[in-house]
C-alpha cells in the first residue's frame, strides 16, 4: 500500500472511531479520568514516534527512488554504510524505545498507586454478566457499577468460571479477571456520565454481549443511590405487584435469583433487588423496558443465545403481574 493510501486509511479509521463515539460506543480517545488520560497520552506518544519513523523511512525511499544509483565516479556519501547502520539501526531505535519505556513505566506507577479512603467494590465476571458488590454498604447489584465523581475507586476483580477482562476505555486500561487470582484496579472518574465497558477477553459464545455500564454521579447522588440499596425493598404497594411477587416466588425465578427481603436467595443469575432501576438487561444487551423485560422472561435465548436463563412458560395475566413487580424493584 502506498504512503498516501495508508494515510487515507488511518484518517478514515480515526473518523470512524469518532463517529462510533457519538453513538455511545466505548471511545478511548475521550478520557474521563486521570488514569485514562495517562494511558491516552502514552498512546499518542507511541503514535507520534511511529509516524515520525514512518515519514523518515518513506523519505529515504523516495530519495533513493528518484536519485537512483550513484556512478562509481560520483561524489561519495558523507555517511558510511556502517555509520548509517549504527545510527539508524541501533542508536535511534534505542532512544525511541527508552522514551517509550520511561513513559509506560511512569504511567503504570501512577495508575497502580493507591489513594486514601477509596470506595471498595467487588466485581465477579460470570457467564455472561457481572456481579457487583459494595461490601462496606452491604448490598449487591449487577451489570452496573455506580461510582461518585472525584473519589478514588478500588475495584476488586475475580472470575467465577473462565478468564474475563474488565475494560472501560474512557476511564482506564484493561484488567483481567482470572479464576483463583484476585486482581485490583484503581481509578477515578472526573466527569458525571454513563460509560460503557466491555469484556475484552474472549470468554465464550456470548462474549460480545458481556458488557456493563459505569455510572458516575455526584457524591450526593451516589450516596442517595447507595442508601436506597442498603435496605431491602419494603414489599409490594399494590395488588398487581403483590400478585407478581407470588408469581415470582412460585416460578423457577426464585431458584436462580435473589431479591433481598424475600425467600428468593438464588445465586445462579443476577441479584434482582433493584432490577427496576437498571438501564439495561442481559449485561447491557437490550434496554430495560417492559417489552424487552417480557421477552427476556419468556425466552431469553432469542435475545442472548447460550445464556443460562431458560425459557419460562407463564400465563399472560401472570406475566403482567410479574412485570409490574419487577419494575417496582428500585
Amino acid at each position: 500500500m502506498r504512503a498516501p493510501a495508508r494515510l487515507a486509511f488511518v484518517a478514515a479509521g480515526l473518523v470512524f472511531l469518532t463517529a462510533c463515539s457519538t453513538h455511545g460506543s466505548p471511545y478511548m480517545f475521550d478520557p474521563k479520568g486521570p488514569e485514562a488520560h495517562r494511558i491516552t497520552s502514552v498512546w499518542w506518544l507511541m503514535f507520534t514516534l511511529a509516524a515520525v519513523v514512518y515519514v523518515v523511512v518513506a523519505g529515504f525511499i523516495f530519495v533513493a527512488a528518484f536519485r537512483g544509483r550513484r556512478s562509481e565516479t560520483g561524489k561519495p556519501s558523507r555517511i558510511t554504510d556502517n555509520g548509517f547502520i549504527v545510527v539508524g539501526g541501533i542508536a535511534v531505535p534505542f532512544v525511541i524505545l527508552m522514551v517509550l519505556a520511561w513513559a509506560t513505566v511512569d504511567a503504570t506507577n501512577h495508575v497502580r498507586r493507591p489513594e486514601k479512603n477509596p470506595l471498595k467494590i467487588e466485581v465477579v465476571g460470570k457467564r455472561w454478566w457481572w456481579s457487583v458488590e459494595y461490601p462496606d454498604q452491604h448490598f449487591t447489584t449487577a451489570n452496573e457499577v455506580h461510582v461518585p465523581v472525584g473519589r478514588p475507586i478500588e475495584l476488586g476483580l475475580d472470575a467465577a468460571d473462565v478468564i474475563h477482562s474488565f475494560w472501560v476505555p474512557q476511564i482506564g486500561g484493561k484488567v483481567d479477571l482470572i479464576p483463583g487470582q484476585h486482581n485490583v484496579w484503581r481509578f477515578k472518574v472526573d466527569e458525571p456520565g454513563t460509560y460503557r465497558g466491555q469484556c475484552a477477553e474472549y470468554c465464550g459464545v456470548q462474549h460480545a454481549h458481556m458488557a456493563f455500564l459505569v455510572v458516575a454521579e455526584s457524591p450526593a447522588a451516589f450516596d442517595t443511590w447507595a442508601l436506597r440499596r442498603e435496605n431491602p425493598p419494603s414489599g409490594p404497594t399494590g395488588q398487581l405487584e403483590a400478585t407478581g411477587q407470588m408469581v415470582f416466588m412460585r416460578s423457577p425465578c426464585a431458584g436462580c435469583h435473589t431479591i433481598r427481603g424475600t425467600a428468593a436467595t438464588g445465586t445462579i443469575g443476577p441479584d434482582l433487588t433493584d432490577v427496576g432501576s437498571r438501564k439495561m438487561l442481559g449485561a447491557a444487551t437490550v434496554p430495560n423496558d417492559e417489552g424487552h423485560l417480557a421477552g427476556w422472561i419468556l425466552d431469553a435465548q432469542t435475545i442472548k443465545p447460550g445464556a443460562l436463563m431458560p425459557p419460562i412458560s407463564i400465563e399472560p395475566r401472570d406475566l403482567q403481574a410479574l412485570l409490574a413487580y419487577l419494575r417496582s424493584l428500585k
